[in-house]
């Protein structure tokens, strides 16, 4: 097959969180399906000028504030297709749909319309993601008065946790985990354990955090509504996506305690890796919610931290 074609596409995300979906026109194959705005670029056009003048086009709108989000090679039965999205967070204007039938503002777990372009399925649950991964650390706080500093953090609105204790014991580390599924749940957070499926699938977590060595040696996806994973370069990531993961944490962008020996990638090596990856990313090493703006420019769905996460209620 020849190469795919490529596309640049908004996703345009109000501050309440909905995404606009617009409907194919009647011209186009796959009419009538609902799709994320964008356009073909034009040979030797950059990305970010395709997406500003498609948009333009189809809503009428200028893009004031995109990030590059997430890159997907899908094929149809009439056209091998390279998607490149934007999360468009700030334009100026109202949208309208100058070429589009409709257009219609949708909260990405409460999806309405029907039906969507096969592509954009598994674009609408990566925007489920909130922008924050925040990794515990009772090991180091102490169980009671850590999940006291999570409860704040959930009443806060933070809605995904990986739970990491290397350093309890098996039995400790079980029962924090079930303490922090229980306070998860009660706020509509959701819970992932790091490497140890058996423990998740046994109190019932949302998922599972594969660490680098387990991404490297498995064979399938675990069976588990979300599935995250570990990289710290870009064959790594590769594999993640091969896997099929949700998301994946990439680092160290800096220097952290907890992996003292390993060599940080930097921002501008974290833009690279994470430049074109099918799956939304997470900056991890050092980071600090201040840090947010900064992963974002450089392909970031979000951050995820350990000590950053909680310093707050410190």
């Amino acid at each position: 097959m020849s190469a795919p074609v490529d596309v640049a596409v908004a996703v345009l995300i109000r501050s309440d969180g909905a995404a606009l979906l617009a409907q194919r026109p009647a011209s186009k194959v796959y009419s009538g399906y609902w799709e994320f705005p964008g356009g073909k670029i034009e040979p030797g056009e950059p990305v970010a000028e395709a997406l500003g003048r498609e948009i333009r086009e189809e809503l009428g709108i200028e893009i004031e504030r995109a990030y590059p989000w997430i890159t997907r090679v899908f094929t149809y039965p009439h056209a091998k297709v390279r998607l490149h999205f934007y999360r468009v967070t700030a334009w100026r204007g109202e949208p309208r749909a100058l070429e589009h039938q409709a257009i219609a503002w949708q909260r990405p777990d409460a999806v309405e319309l029907d039906p969507l372009l096969p592509a954009n399925g598994p674009v609408i649950r990566n925007l489920m993601l909130p922008p924050e991964y925040a990794i515990t650390r009772a090991g180091e706080l102490g169980a009671e008065p850590f999940l006291s500093r999570l409860e704040a953090r959930l009443r806060g609105g933070l809605k995904l946790i990986q739970v990491r204790e290397k350093t309890l014991a098996p039995q400790a580390a079980a029962e924090f985990a079930r303490c922090a599924l229980a306070l998860a749940r009660a706020h509509g957070a959701k819970i992932l354990v790091n490497s140890d499926a058996a423990l998740a699938r046994e109190i019932g977590a949302d998922g599972v955090h594969l660490t680098a060595e387990q991404l490297r040696s498995a064979t399938a996806r675990p069976d588990f509504p979300w599935c995250g994973a570990s990289c710290h370069s870009s064959e790594e990531l590769r594999r993640a996506e091969a896997l099929g993961v949700d998301f994946v944490v990439l680092g160290p962008v800096r220097a952290t305690p907890s992996h003292p020996d390993a060599v940080p990638l930097g921002w501008e090596r974290f833009r690279q890796i994470a430049a074109g990856a099918a799956v939304p990313v997470y900056a991890l090493g050092g980071i600090v919610p201040r840090d947010l703006e900064q992963a974002m420019s450089c392909g970031a769905h979000g951050i995820a931290m350990v000590r950053g996460a909680w310093e707050k209620q410190e």
